[in-house]
């Protein structure tokens, strides 16, 4: 008989304190959330969690603001990426039936650990693709590939000429049309004085034969 009253008083208990805890007043719960290092910047789309109340989970709109309806004493956590989380208790004997918070997130950095992606699923796949793979060329290999006859007569037709090598095409070229080019002596000046002088000894000579 004790234990069947004992355990109606413990049952009587937990159904009391389950019926008061249900009955926790409702509270309109509002505010914005800022960036600790700057009030001035609000932080956008931050989950909010109501961890006394199933997880139920809200979210901030983009200028950092947010309400919903929650009950008091309940606890509420706010969490982003790129900040630390925050936890919140909404206090009893709220008279006006809404309770309005400014929620500071601090920046935080997170630094994971080093995580290398693999193209092998298998030691054997790294040992097929390794024997078969072809190593690149090494500094002398390469200068002596940019050195080839063809290589220079690509480059010869692709790239423009600069200026020195311009000049020194057209003395080439000058040279080679004066090489081949005959030149009227009557159009020097100082081969008329010879010119008149070889005549004058052409009539002396004829002169004196006379």
């Amino acid at each position: 008989m004790k234990k069947l009253i004992g355990l109606l008083l413990f049952l009587l208990g937990a159904a009391t304190a389950f019926a008061q805890k249900q009955e926790r007043p409702l509270v309109q719960f509002t505010g914005i959330i800022h960036n600790a290092d700057s009030l001035s910047v609000t932080v956008p789309y931050v989950s909010i969690t109501n961890i006394s109340y199933q997880n139920q989970v809200n979210l901030s709109n983009y200028k950092g603001y947010f309400s919903f309806v929650a009950h008091e004493q309940d606890t509420i956590r706010f969490t982003s990426v790129g900040y630390a989380p925050v936890t919140i208790v909404i206090p009893a004997n709220v008279y006006t039936k809404s309770y309005t918070v400014q929620v500071s997130l601090k920046p935080q950095i997170i630094n994971l650990p080093v995580f290398r992606v693999f193209p092998w699923a298998t030691t054997e796949e790294f040992r097929k693709d390794f024997l078969s793979m072809k190593l690149a060329d090494d500094d002398l290999e390469i200068a002596r590939k940019n050195l080839s006859r063809s290589s220079i007569e690509a480059l010869e037709r692709t790239l423009p000429r600069d200026g020195l090598e311009m000049n020194s095409f057209q003395d080439f070229h000058n040279s080679v049309v004066n090489s081949h080019s005959i030149t009227n002596p009557l159009l020097n000046p100082f081969s008329w004085g010879s010119l008149i002088k070889q005549i004058a000894d052409g009539d002396k000579s004829r002169s004196g034969s006379n």
